[in-house]
């Protein structure tokens, strides 16, 4: 098989996975039954948390709550998934996960801000790794943030789109969470400051 061929083939499953994915279930009509292999989240044992590949997900094993909706970052199967505060709204995308486990942060926190068309500039670290990033890039099509962002409580840490969508389906990112354009668009409508996020 060659090397385009391939790439072809793993795109069009992705692009597939991301329209089945990204399609909304009201909450009567997703089956949210318990599965044998299911225990609840331990943020100190990724071997006994769910660990399974990418699909729907009830949202109890891991907010006890869904005050302000609820985002999980699911770094295992590069997914996120959303669940509005009424649980009328679910949704679950496809995403980009850092690049190696020094970028890696995971844990509870929350969006404290919302911004359409973002601007870019790297961080101290990624000036340190790759010096001929520019120091700064304003909205557009080359922004690496995309079209929205959502900031979350950490310094740094965003879910964003992306300019570049190879990097949907991958270890691509600096730290971030990367969603396709039209998804962030949709998740960003979505959240509001104060929706609660996991990454795991």
């Amino acid at each position: 098989m060659t090397r385009a061929f391939r790439g072809l083939d793993r795109r069009s499953f992705v692009t597939s996975a991301a329209a089945l994915g990204a399609v909304g279930f009201s909450a009567p009509g997703l089956a949210q039954t318990p599965d044998a292999g299911r225990v609840q989240y331990d943020p100190n044992d990724d071997q006994t948390r769910n660990i399974s590949s990418f699909r729907a997900q009830d949202w109890k094993p891991y907010f006890t709550s869904l005050r302000n909706g609820a985002i999980l970052c699911d770094y295992t199967s590069r997914a996120v998934h959303y669940w509005s505060e009424d649980e009328s709204i679910y949704r679950l995308y496809p995403s980009s996960i850092p690049v190696s486990a020094e970028l890696t942060r995971k844990g509870r926190t929350e969006v404290i801000k919302k911004v359409e068309g973002p601007s870019w500039a790297p961080t101290p670290d990624m000036r340190k790794r790759n010096p001929e990033w520019p120091p700064f890039v304003p909205p557009g099509p080359d922004n690496p943030l995309g079209t929205h962002a959502l900031y979350l409580s950490w310094q740094y840490y965003r879910i964003h789109g992306t300019h570049d969508t190879r990097k949907i389906g991958r270890k691509s990112s600096n730290g971030c969470v990367g969603l396709y354009n039209e998804h962030i668009k949709e998740l960003f409508g979505y959240a509001k400051i104060g929706t609660q996020v996991l990454i795991i």
